[in-house]
């Protein structure tokens, strides 16, 4: 634990791809190939890579928060609003359609839109916690915590004071690392969700509001 106080957030840039994209991707790694893994055509990471790099839009570099330890990118994450609703839809399409091309580009938009369905973007008021990613070797030692409590900072300051994410049923240990930090469970929804790239574990919503 002595090490965490050396973890230094910083907005990412595009330079972070090769680092923070593998994070991101291990926050929800089987929805993410459920939707962006096409046989043939691309890997979810490899259009996550696109899409970080190009900077606009949820997966973009503009929309994340790299931690460093000792200069290397150990963690990433995004803390977002309601009023980004259109400028992310606009942007995933552009991005879609410029990676997979007219032929497979419907197929992830339909298959992102029944994810969401699972994972619901947030609504009026909320401030939206995702794509959290620690470094598998530096688990457990209290970054996954200093990151969000940097992203509730960030929200707080945005002038939001209801936190939101979402976590897999899978995935009992990271509910647990929310629930220390005061969110609660207020819904779930269950996922029927399946390819053969990846089955989408139900989710459950957490939330906790903050002190501003």
């Amino acid at each position: 634990m002595g090490d965490i106080p050396a973890v230094r957030f910083r907005a990412a840039t595009a330079q972070d791809a090769a680092a923070a994209v593998p994070l991101i991707h291990s926050s929800g790694p089987a929805a993410f190939d459920y939707v962006f893994a096409v046989p043939g055509r691309s890997t979810a990471q490899a259009f996550l890579h696109r899409a970080f790099a190009d900077g606009a839009g949820e997966f973009g570099w503009r929309n994340h928060i790299v931690g460093e330890l000792e200069g290397v990118v150990v963690a990433a994450g995004a803390g977002f609003g309601a009023e980004t609703a259109l400028a992310f839809t606009l942007a995933a399409a552009r991005q879609i359609l410029a990676h997979y091309g007219l032929r497979h580009a419907p197929g992830v938009i339909v298959r992102g839109l029944r994810v969401e369905r699972v994972i619901p973007p947030p609504s009026r008021g909320m401030h939206y916690l995702a794509h959290l990613g620690v470094s598998p070797i530096l688990r457990g030692q209290g970054i996954g915590k200093a990151l969000i409590d940097e992203l509730i900072r960030r929200g707080v300051q945005a002038g939001r004071n209801r936190m939101v994410l979402d976590v897999a049923v899978s995935n009992p240990r990271a509910q647990a690392l929310y629930a220390r930090q005061g969110f609660e469970v207020t819904g779930e929804q269950a996922s029927a969700l399946a390819n053969a790239q990846g089955a989408v574990p139900g989710h459950r919503r957490m939330e906790r509001v903050v002190d501003r």
